[in-house]
């Protein structure tokens, strides 16, 4: 039996209870795959990262309760948060190895920096399993690794409710559909939804702004973006774009500090 520690962290919030919370798992070797998921089944939040450290960096994953992701914006803040504050890294800039690559995060001032791939959307069609789901139709379709469908007001974002039902006859793992619009008090709004996933409504994506902030800087004319995610629990982003890589940048406080106790050939 393995007791390993782990922590609770609301990301792209300042304040418990907002945000997307993400469960933080530290590892000193990597467990079999069932046996994480079935962590992440049994935490039952958005995201749990797994993390193991190699020297001057560490290498990280993501798991959801139902499938492991190739990248994720809000554990990885999460993350961060922990090595940072509960674990006393001295650094100003971690550097994590994932699937997608080297992903550094630094800190500026309250703040948390994720440096994160830039995935420039490109139009699409709207598959109809999408397209029939939905009770407003969007203006624009664009894809990346995630559908982005564009609308012209907040108002139309925040309305949006897609039928489950129909929506979930499509299979996009690893990815899933972003609506957004212009923003009335941030530069653009957005939510996420993910078909078939335990989670339907992520609270705060911060891997769709991979998509997002290329999208809108180039119609905004501005590299600098205030953005906001519109889901119950809601959360703030703020971001840059680099050209080849965007900035993504957000608060992160603990809710939770523990451990958990598993056997490390667990089965579901």
């Amino acid at each position: 039996m393995l007791t390993l520690p782990i922590y609770q962290v609301d990301a792209f919030t300042s304040k418990v209870f907002k945000g997307n919370s993400a469960c933080v798992v530290m590892l000193e070797e990597w467990l079999p795959n069932s046996t994480m998921l079935n962590i992440a089944k049994e935490n039952g939040v958005a995201e749990t990262a797994f993390f193991t450290r190699n020297k001057d960096h560490f290498h990280l994953r993501w798991f959801t309760p139902d499938i492991e992701m190739d990248l994720c914006g809000h554990a990885t803040l999460a993350t961060a948060h922990v090595v940072f504050n509960h674990l006393g890294y001295k650094g100003q800039h971690i550097l994590f190895k994932s699937v997608s690559g080297d992903l550094a995060v630094g800190r500026n001032g309250e703040l948390l920096v994720l440096d994160f791939p830039h995935r420039k959307p490109v139009p699409a069609e709207l598959p109809v399993e999408i397209a029939e789901s939905l009770n407003i139709q969007p203006k624009e379709v664009l894809l990346a690794r995630d559908y982005v469908l564009v609308y012209e007001t907040q108002e139309e974002v925040e309305a949006i409710a897609p039928n489950r039902r129909l929506i979930d006859r499509i299979n996009l793992d690893p990815g899933g559909v972003i609506v957004t619009s212009p923003g009335k008090e941030a530069d653009f709004v957005s939510r996420f939804f993910t078909p078939q996933a335990t989670i339907f409504e992520d609270p705060v994506t911060g891997s769709a702004h991979c998509s997002l902030v290329p999208l809108w800087a180039e119609r905004l004319g501005k590299k600098d973006l205030h953005a906001q995610q519109l889901s119950q629990r809601s959360g703030e982003l703020y971001c840059t774009d680099l050209g080849n890589r965007v900035l993504i940048k957000g608060n992160a406080v603990t809710f939770l500090e523990g451990t958990i106790r598993v056997a490390k050939n667990e089965q579901a």
